[in-house]
C-alpha cells in the first residue's frame, strides 16, 4: 500500500497569524506520519529534529518495529518464529522479495548465492596490503569497497539485473571476505568456501578451519551462528541503514554504499555494543560484586554504565533478546561450558534488571547485544570480530533497503537541513591586519 493512498487528514501549523494544512498518512501499522516535504517551500522555515528521532526519512515495506511492545517484524512475519523455524537464506529471500520462498525458489536461491561465495583471486593480494595487525573491521569496509573494482559488470543501478546480480553477490561474499579478515588478523591461510555446506557452516569453516586437519561443523553451533544472523538481519532506519539509504541516494554504487553502512556500524555506540557489554560483564567479574556496580549505575555522578541494557527504539524486553538467552544456553551447553562466570554475572544482573524498581521505572531490559557477546566469545570469536559478524548479517538489510530505496519513483538524494548558530557574514581581513 503507497502511503500517498492512505491520507486520513490534515494536521495545521500556526505561526504568529498565519497557518497551514500539511497531509497526514497512515501506515498499516504502527504511528501516522505529517508530510512536511513542502514546509520549507510553504513557511520559508525548517523542522529541527537532531538525531532525526521524530522524522520519517522514507516509506518502507521491510522491517517494522513497536517498542513498546517489544515487537520485531520483518515482511510482517515475527522475528520469534523466523529464527525458530527458518534459516538465514530464507530470511535473505524474504527481506529481498517480500515473501517466503516456496521450496523451489529456496532451492534455487541458496544454490545461486552459494556458488558466488568465491572472491577475486586477487582479493587474497589486495588483503595483504593491510598492516598484520589490522582490525578485522577496517578490512572489511575496505575490502566491501573493493568489490567495485573487481566486478563492474553489476554497478550500474539503473539496471534491474545488475541490481539483483550485486545483491547476490554481497550477501554471498561478506562472509568469504569477512573469514578472510580474520585469518588475516590471526595470520593464518585463507579458507576457500565449499559448495556442499549450508551458509552458516561454511562460514564457521572458513573462520577455524586450518589446512593442516580436517573441520567437522558442529551443527548446534552452526544453528547458533544462523539464529544469529536472522536477529541482525535488519532493523528498521537504524544508522547503517540509514547511511547506506544516504549513500545510494546520490547514486553510488551498491558496493560503495554497503562499505559507507559497514563503516558507520563501526562505531561503538552501534555495532560495538555487544563487545562493550562483554567487557562490562569481564570488569564486573563475580556476581557478588553486582550490587557494587548497580549502585555506581544508579549514581549520575558516577560515569560507570550498564552496557547491554536499554534500546534507542524499544521500551520493553527486545524480542531479539529472549531468542540470544536460549542460544546462549544452547551453545554453552554444547561446548561443556556449565560455569561460565560471565554467564553467571550476566543471568544475575538479568534477574535485578527485571525485578529492580530504577530498571523498571527506566525500561532498563536486557538486549541483544547483552547475549550475543557470550555467545560469540564461547564459539571462539575474539571481541575484534563481533561488529564484523554484526555487518555479514545486516548486509542482507542494507541491501534489501538500499535496492527498495533505488526503485522507490519518489527517491530523491538525501539532503538534511540546519539550524545555522554561526557567525553572520564578515568580510575578509588581509593577514597584515590582523591582531
Amino acid at each position: 500500500m503507497d502511503a500517498k493512498t492512505a491520507k486520513t487528514k490534515n494536521a495545521k501549523l500556526t505561526v504568529g497569524d498565519n497557518s497551514w494544512d500539511f497531509p497526514i498518512y497512515d501506515g498499516t501499522i504502527g504511528p501516522s506520519v505529517i508530510d512536511i516535504s513542502k514546509l520549507y517551500a510553504a513557511t520559508g522555515q525548517f523542522t529541527y529534529d537532531p538525531g532525526f528521532t521524530s522524522t520519517g526519512s522514507c516509506e518502507s515495506k521491510i522491517t517494522y518495529i513497536d517498542g513498546d511492545e517489544g515487537i520485531l517484524l520483518y515482511r510482517g512475519y515475527p522475528i520469534e518464529q523466523l529464527a525458530e523455524h527458518g534459516d538465514f537464506l530464507e530470511t535473505c529471500y524474504l527481506l529481498l522479495y517480500g515473501e517466503l520462498p516456496t521450496p523451489s525458489q529456496k532451492a534455487e536461491f541458496d544454490y545461486t548465492v552459494t556458488r558466488h561465495t568465491m572472491v577475486h583471486e586477487q582479493m587474497s593480494r589486495f588483503l595483504q596490503g593491510f598492516r598484520r595487525d589490522a582490525h578485522p573491521m577496517a578490512i572489511l569496509v575496505g575490502s566491501v569497497g573493493a568489490l567495485s573494482a573487481f566486478y563492474h559488470d553489476s554497478t550500474d543501478i539503473s539496471d534491474p539485473v545488475q541490481r539483483m546480480i550485486a545483491s547476490i553477490r554481497m550477501i554471498a561474499k561478506v562472509p568469504t571476505l569477512s573469514a578472510m579478515a580474520y585469518k588475516y588478523s590471526i595470520g593464518q591461510p585463507f579458507v576457500y568456501p565449499k559448495n556442499e555446506l549450508d551458509y552458516s557452516s561454511n562460514f564457521l569453516r572458513m573462520c577455524f578451519a586450518v589446512p593442516c586437519e580436517e573441520y567437522k561443523v558442529n551443527p548446534v553451533l552452526a544453528r547458533a551462528m544462523d539464529r544469529i544472523f536472522i536477529l541482525h538481519a535488519d532493523h528498521e532506519q537504524n544508522a547503517s541503514t540509514s547511511t547506506v539509504r544516504l549513500a545510494g541516494s546520490s547514486g553510488a554504487n551498491p558496493f560503495a554504499c554497503i562499505a559507507a553502512g559497514c563503516a558507520c556500524l563501526w562505531g561503538p555506540a552501534h555495532g560495538g555494543a555487544n563487545e562493550a557489554a562483554l567487557k562490562m560483564l569481564a570488569e564486573i567479574g563475580t556476581p557478588e560484586r553486582i550490587p557494587e556496580y548497580v549502585k555506581r549505575a544508579k549514581d549520575k555522578n558516577d560515569s560507570f554504565r550498564l552496557m547491554g541494557f536499554g534500546h534507542r527504539v524499544y521500551k520493553n524486553y527486545d524480542p531479539r533478546a529472549k531468542i540470544m538467552q536460549k542460544t546462549c544456553h544452547e551453545v554453552l551447553a554444547e561446548l561443556g561450558i556449565k560455569d561460565d562466570p560471565l554467564l553467571d554475572v550476566a543471568m544475575e544482573l538479568e534477574r535485578i534488571a527485571l525485578h529492580d524498581e530504577y530498571f523498571i521505572e527506566k525500561k532498563l531490559y536486557p538486549n541483544i547485544d547483552f547475549y550475543s557477546g557470550i555467545t560469540l566469545k564461547a564459539m571462539g570469536f575474539p571481541t575484534t570480530m563481533f561488529t564484523v559478524l554484526f555487518a555479514l548479517a545486516r548486509t542482507v538489510g542494507w541491501i534489501g533497503q538500499w535496492k527498495e530505496m533505488i526503485e522507490d519513483p519518489n527517491q530523491k538524494i538525501g539532503r538534511p537541513r540546519q539550524l545555522y548558530t554561526g557567525a553572520t557574514s564578515r568580510d575578509y581581513i588581509p593577514m597584515s591586519r590582523r591582531k
